[in-house]
């Protein structure tokens, strides 16, 4: 079989193009100096494995033995997985979107040999349609006019390239203006502009799960008693639940819904994704109590246990949006094709087979099944006839309209859903990308561990130790990160959202084990942190000090579908100052406020995580310090108590002692005596969060 140079790669998605016709490359110096060597421009083509839309265009453009030709005549080709290199991503995608004031996966750039860019966009139909010039025409343009309009071409490079280092620059200045609470409420004024009342939710189509924005308002909420804040939790949390965008039936959320109902998702699920959002169903059930949040997080996790878990204890990456379509009956991929959704979706005379004419007519009323399908947007006919399952009715509306009673529907949805699941578990599987990322699995770790706590759940404890212990394993080396791991070797230097984030990871993990060796080993990171990645003039670049050098050296406070890397480091160094007082985590920080201030009040929206951190620095954290015997029951029953209540800001530590148990509560400059009794802490703990709102509100 025909192979190129991504043959030897680990990367999952560089692997999925190792057979193209297209002569690709990995990123690195082979390709740029036969770039330079014959003359030639760069094609770089971004994208990851469970991209829909990277798919398309492989099918449609890099699998054609013309376009295939034209690439390899008159292109050097190179292929880069932006979940291995991030960097790279991110530089040339900030390119795309100056350039043309879009971007996306696949991302499709042309570079002069030396690297930098001069044209870019996204998916390119082979052929010119919905308004787009086909990608045949562009490499055919592009190839004439490095010919015949090199200087041009030159010139456009330097200046997009001056332009990249001139925002880079904009980014790292410290200026005499700070961050305080103005900006939170600010924040929270653009985002209630924001808010769909209706939908939940921010914005219209598409609507993605930000996780992260909705911590913050659970955060504003507790600062301020702002009951408008948490019901924008609650109608988005809720929203969310009962939409297609939520797997009813194994769990887990896909990436993000493609109107604004919530109804119809683009189907793949993301690490990252699950990682943010049971935090913020974990949050909003300490605010709320409720066990519908509860049940959503529990689900989350257990999907992430069950199904996007090494036996070595990392998580893997993402699983594809696309899978095998097949005839019913099969329960192989043979005969079938690739169809966005497939593994999830269902006709509805599946389900009246497999249920049965009563028990489906209760869960088609409550799912929202219907005869023709429920896509209500589907512009490339891929749900024809199916039904994506989505809470059309409530169980209480059930019960009026078949006259059953609350327990019998209940136990036949929960019937229904088993059978269903066990019923879709013989369909092809969508492709799981298996490659552990460092970053992505910081935040779940750090989500499993804070689970632990707020749940009372020993298992979730566990699984965040092994995948940390993994990691430290197998992905550090001479007390640095390594980015990837996969099939039995790591590899990639770390970035610094490798380290905050896992970091991240490391506090919750002690707060929920209390074991020193994760308060030691994130110190060490942290400190390598500082040395390698802190940019003088305030906050941290995206990459290391002996990093490869590319044509700039990114930074970033923006918090996307993930938060920024200075972002998380802002909240990992404050944590640490609070449990250690090594005066050189809080004057990064500080220095680190300072230095974004000025493009963080232009868009404090974008900068929501960044935002959470700043909470946590104006108002000073909770410090307690617990102390007694390992399994001791009275501090295991002060942690349920603690972690009964949502207090963000706080700092928990334990030191071993021959003594009674006791707990020692400091909050702004003033320590209490120490507490030996349950009740009294519990006290203590409530005086505390009603003087936070009495000052606040």
């Amino acid at each position: 079989m025909r192979t190129n140079h991504l043959i030897g790669e680990k990367s999952p998605y560089l692997l999925q193009h190792a057979h193209n016709p297209v002569d690709w490359h990995p990123w690195g110096e082979i390709a740029f100096d036969k770039a330079k060597r014959e003359d030639k421009p760069i094609l770089l083509s971004v994208g990851y494995s469970t991209c829909h839309w990277c798919h398309v265009m492989a099918h449609e453009s890099f699998e054609d033995e013309g376009i295939s030709k034209i690439i390899n005549d008159h292109f050097i080709a190179i292929k880069v997985d932006r979940e291995e290199r991030p960097d790279i991503d991110h530089i040339y995608m900030t390119a795309t979107t100056a350039m043309t004031g879009q971007g996306g996966w696949p991302l499709t750039v042309f570079l002069t040999p030396q690297g930098e860019p001069f044209y870019g966009g996204t998916y390119f139909p082979p052929y010119a349609k919905w308004g787009s010039i086909g990608f045949v025409d562009l490499l055919n343009s592009i190839a004439k006019a490095w010919k015949s309009d090199r200087a041009n071409i030159l010139s456009s490079s330097r200046l997009i390239v001056e332009e990249l280092r001139r925002q880079a620059g904009s980014r790292a200045k410290i200026v005499t203006k700070v961050m305080d609470e103005t900006l939170l409420d600010k924040t929270f004024r653009q985002m209630r502009g924001q808010f769909d009342s209706t939908n939940g939710g921010f914005g219209s189509a598409p609507k993605f799960p930000m996780g992260h924005n909705l911590s913050f308002l659970l955060r504003y909420y507790k600062r301020c008693a702002s009951p408008e804040a948490l019901n924008m939790v609650e109608k988005t949390l809720t929203a969310m639940a009962r939409g297609g965008i939520w797997d009813h039936l194994g769990g887990g959320f896909h990436r993000y819904s493609t109107d604004q109902h919530w109804h119809v998702p683009h189907f793949e699920k993301m690490l990252y994704d699950q990682a943010l959002l049971s935090r913020a169903y974990l949050e909003a059930y300490q605010v709320t109590g409720s066990g519908d949040y509860e049940q959503i997080a529990r689900e989350i996790l257990d999907y992430v246990l069950s199904s996007m878990t090494d036996k070595e204890g990392g998580f893997y990456s993402a699983e594809d949006a696309d899978s095998q379509e097949v005839d019913r009956g099969l329960t192989s991929s043979s005969g079938g094709h690739l169809k966005e959704g497939a593994f999830y979706i269902f006709s509805q005379s599946e389900i009246i087979e497999a249920l049965g004419k009563g028990k489906a007519a209760v869960f088609n009323y409550c799912y929202g099944v219907k005869c023709q399908g429920n896509a209500s947007f589907d512009p490339h006919g891929e749900f024809k006839g199916k039904n994506i399952l989505y809470r059309a009715h409530d169980t209480e509306d059930a019960v009026d309209e078949f006259h059953k009673q609350t327990n019998k529907i209940q136990d036949m949805l929960t019937e229904a859903r088993a059978k269903l699941l066990a019923l879709r578990t013989q369909r092809p599987r969508p492709y799981r990308d298996d490659k552990v990322l460092c970053d992505w699995n910081g935040l779940m770790i750090a989500s499993f561990a804070f689970a632990s706590r707020v749940l009372g759940e020993p298992k979730y404890a566990k699984v965040a130790a092994k995948a940390a212990d993994f990691i430290l394993a197998h992905m550090m080396v001479n007390a640095r990160l390594l980015h990837r791991w996969r099939d039995g070797t790591g590899g990639i230097a770390a970035t610094l959202e490798d380290y905050a984030f896992f970091i991240y990871g490391l506090l919750e993990l002690y707060e929920a084990t209390f074991q020193d060796k994760y308060l030691d080993a994130a110190q060490v990171l942290a400190d390598g942190m500082i040395k390698f990645f802190t940019d003088q003039t305030g906050g941290f670049y995206m990459t290391a000090s002996d990093a490869e050098s590319l044509i700039i050296r990114p930074k970033e406070v923006y918090d996307g579908a993930l938060p920024s890397g200075n972002s998380v480091a802002a909240l990992i160094l404050l944590r640490l100052y609070a449990l250690t007082k090594k005066d050189i985590y809080q004057s990064q920080a500080e220095v680190l406020f300072s230095c974004f201030a000025s493009s963080v009040t232009q868009a404090p929206y974008a900068h929501s995580f960044l935002l959470s951190a700043l909470d946590w620095y104006l108002q000073g954290p909770l410090e307690i310090t617990f102390q007694g015997a390992g399994d001791d029951l009275t501090v295991a029953k002060m942690l349920k108590v603690l972690y009964k209540h949502f207090i963000p800001s706080k700092a928990v530590k334990f030191i071993p002692a021959l003594t009674g148990a006791q707990a020692h509560i400091c909050y702004r400059g003033t320590c209490k005596a120490p507490i030996n009794n349950v009740g009294v802490f519990e006290k203590e703990i409530s005086v505390i969060r009603h003087s936070e709102r009495s000052e606040e509100s």
